[in-house]
């Protein structure tokens, strides 16, 4: 039996800017898109799982539904949501995981820069 494992960088560096093709409407070519790391929104309290949750939560009887504890994973997936910088056409491109994820900054040198 082989087992695999799926390596994760430690350390993953983006540019804030990256030259790619932009699906819209107005450009249908190679533009540059301006890169930022997509971050869920906050979750809202009026979805239908909320309110069932909510409502079976409310009276005596304690914890109504098991709570997850067999959490598996130490590192999420990135995904980078990119800007189309002419037409503003957005979209975003899942990445591997990764521990420590930047964009944009500069490499250390090893020795002192005089």
């Amino acid at each position: 039996m082989c087992s695999r494992r799926q390596t994760s960088a430690t350390m993953v560096n983006m540019p804030k800017e990256r030259r790619t093709f932009c699906k819209g409407k107005k450009c249908q070519k190679h533009t540059v898109h301006k890169i930022t790391q997509y971050k869920a929104g906050k979750a809202s309290k009026y979805a239908q799982g909320a309110r069932r949750y909510n409502d079976k939560q409310k009276g005596f009887g304690g914890q109504t539904k098991p709570v997850f504890h067999k959490k598996a994973k130490t590192t999420k997936k990135i995904t980078l949501r990119m800007e189309c910088k002419e037409c503003k056409t957005k979209k975003q491109l899942p990445m591997k995981r990764t521990k420590h994820f930047e964009l944009g900054e500069k490499k250390k040198s090893a020795g002192h820069q005089y």
